[in-house]
């Protein structure tokens, strides 16, 4: 399938994350670095000090911080942070159709507006189909190898399933993809035991049209692509 390279990257290791979206990582050399979280969840199981880590650098002079944290190395896989890569993979695969659910549409838009407060990530349109709105989802959390989502409490989330739903009900197809950005699961649950609202409002939602979508996929330090389907769970 469609795979993405890996900026380059500079390993070392993770000393703290902290105010959510920074953290101090001492690279080989023995600097001490403050790099970007690009992850506003908890990262339960994926930001303990001391683990190996990758980071990216930032050469824009409009960034503050000049290097960007990609990829933590747990004891049963690798795992990307960045919540930005699931989309550009997404949309990179349903651009090329390797994703035989989001086959046949002739245009793929990133960022669409859909009502005067939501955006979703990707709408699939043409070739005489009824417009596809598709909202993709980062997992990291895994527990005995079951993906969660969410790691924290997302009121956000939980409004991007009410507003699927309306479109649902006025004729378009709604599709909500969950990509586990690690390689240690092979089931998929609503994470009920962090957010039990959001695990309640996406079963509703199952029930009233929206399609739903699990991923995994397979990473190194050179690329990242969508591996196979994964089964999920919503009892």
């Amino acid at each position: 399938m469609t795979s993405l390279s890996w900026p380059t990257l500079i390993s070392g290791t993770l000393l703290q994350r902290y105010k959510r979206f920074l953290a101090d990582i001492e690279l080989e050399t023995g600097e001490t670095i403050v790099a970007h979280c690009p992850n506003s969840g908890r990262m339960t199981g994926c930001s303990q000090p001391g683990r190996p880590v990758y980071v990216s650098p930032q050469n824009s002079p409009k960034r503050r911080l000049k290097y960007t944290w990609e990829i933590i190395d747990m004891p049963d896989s690798l795992v990307g942070i960045n919540t930005q890569v699931p989309n550009r993979l997404v949309y990179h695969a349903a651009e090329a159709g390797v994703i035989d659910e989001l086959t046949g549409y002739g245009v793929v838009k990133r960022e669409v507006r859909a009502g005067r407060h939501t955006r979703f990530d990707l709408m699939l349109s043409g070739n005489g189909k009824k417009p596809c709105y598709v909202e993709i989802k980062n997992s990291t959390l895994v527990e005995k190898r079951i993906a969660f989502f969410p790691d924290a409490v997302t009121s956000r989330g939980k409004n991007h399933l009410v507003e699927l739903q309306k479109l649902a009900r006025e004729g378009n197809r709604c599709v909500m993809v969950f990509l586990v950005q690690r390689m240690d699961a092979n089931l998929f649950k609503p994470a009920d035991h962090i957010d039990p609202a959001y695990g309640k409002e996406l079963r509703l939602a199952a029930k009233n049209g929206v399609e739903i979508l699990v991923y995994d996929v397979h990473m190194d330090l050179e690329t990242i692509g969508l591996r196979n389907p994964l089964p999920y769970d919503l009892s």
